[in-house]
């Protein structure tokens, strides 16, 4: 049977454009199944002196010329998300209690893809994630989230693990502008993902995290502070998804949004649908419901994961379930 044509975040969001296949997923409802093998964890750094090798390795000129890289597809997705009962996170202000808030005359709603011409949190725990795939250097975006480590970024499973990879010098820079890192390079000890995404690349399941090292003696969301979290949410809510695109008519200098009524995709996964032009290098960046646009805060959903080629300018990003609660617990413990 002739499989339709998609573009992974790997491509059109993450690292380039991308023609994927992808065989059509049951649109039952989920279901708990078997016993869920637990997450996948990887060892980015094990030293200090690793992550500082790590974190050197990202010069403002590499951090610039990271470029989207052309990747083969996912394989096909194979069964929905588990679902159990609605768990929140509250977010985290930074340990000097910044809390600031954006202008009032925001506005950002819907909006199909532009600056963010905010402030508030957001523009602190967001950031560019860098690493190096196969030898050749390349981004995605990220974001900090309250943990009890204190030091645990969510982002797109293929922005740590790609074509049985493990990306190596992984680091997160929150409040990335043009080659700058105001609030330091944060560089993971280690990455995780799911167990459907590091065994099979199950769209579904395209959910990544990072724990990351100490900066100065200082932990990251001591810095910047954390967003809060959604699980098992439900689906067709007002979404804010942001990003750090690199791809035309982007260039990855500035943080981008877009902000709409999301949808669950009627076509091949169950994902969450929005309205959205970000392009190559948002994937990985943060989903919200509940987002107030005045301090900057939401409830982290999903992250930018893949678009149709068929189907511009729409945005899609994995349910969190159960499954992303489980490598949210693992992560934030390791």
């Amino acid at each position: 049977m002739r499989r339709p044509r998609r573009t992974t975040a790997g491509t059109l969001l993450a690292l380039g454009a991308l023609a994927a296949t992808a065989a059509q997923a049951t649109a039952a409802a989920p279901s708990p199944g078997p016993s869920p093998a637990p997450p996948t964890t990887h060892t980015a750094t094990a030293s200090a002196a690793a992550r500082q090798h790590a974190a050197a390795f990202w010069t403002p000129e590499r951090m610039r010329a990271a470029t989207p890289l052309d990747l083969s597809g996912p394989a096909a997705p194979k069964a929905p998300p588990s679902a159990g009962r609605t768990t929140t996170v509250a977010p985290t202000a930074p340990a000097a209690g910044d809390t600031a808030r954006g202008a009032v005359n925001v506005k950002s709603f819907p909006q199909a893809g532009g600056p963010w011409t905010g402030s508030g949190a957001v523009v602190k725990t967001s950031g560019r994630v860098f690493f190096t795939f196969q030898g050749r250097t390349a981004s995605c975006s990220g974001d900090a989230i309250t943990s009890k480590n204190a030091s645990t970024v969510v982002t797109a499973g293929h922005c740590v693990k790609y074509q049985g990879s493990w990306h190596t010098n992984w680091v997160f820079v929150p409040g990335y502008h043009d080659g700058q890192a105001p609030y330091g390079t944060w560089a993971a000890t280690k990455t995780l993902s799911t167990p459907q995404w590091t065994a099979g690349e199950d769209i579904n399941y395209d959910v990544g995290m990072a724990v990351v090292g100490p900066l100065d003696g200082r932990r990251l969301t001591d810095v910047v502070g954390g967003q809060g979290l959604e699980f098992n949410g439900g689906y067709n809510k007002p979404m804010y998804s942001f990003g750090f695109p690199a791809a035309a008519p982007y260039d990855g200098t500035k943080l981008i949004h877009c902000s709409g009524n999301s949808t669950k995709d009627f076509l091949f996964s169950n994902d969450h649908g929005l309205a959205c032009n970000m392009t190559g290098g948002s994937s990985g960046g943060p989903w919200f419901t509940s987002f107030d646009e005045a301090t900057g805060t939401g409830l982290q959903a999903s992250v930018n994961s893949f678009g149709y080629t068929f189907l511009p300018n729409t945005m899609f990003g994995p349910y969190f379930g159960d499954d992303a609660k489980r490598l949210y617990d693992q992560a934030q413990t390791t």
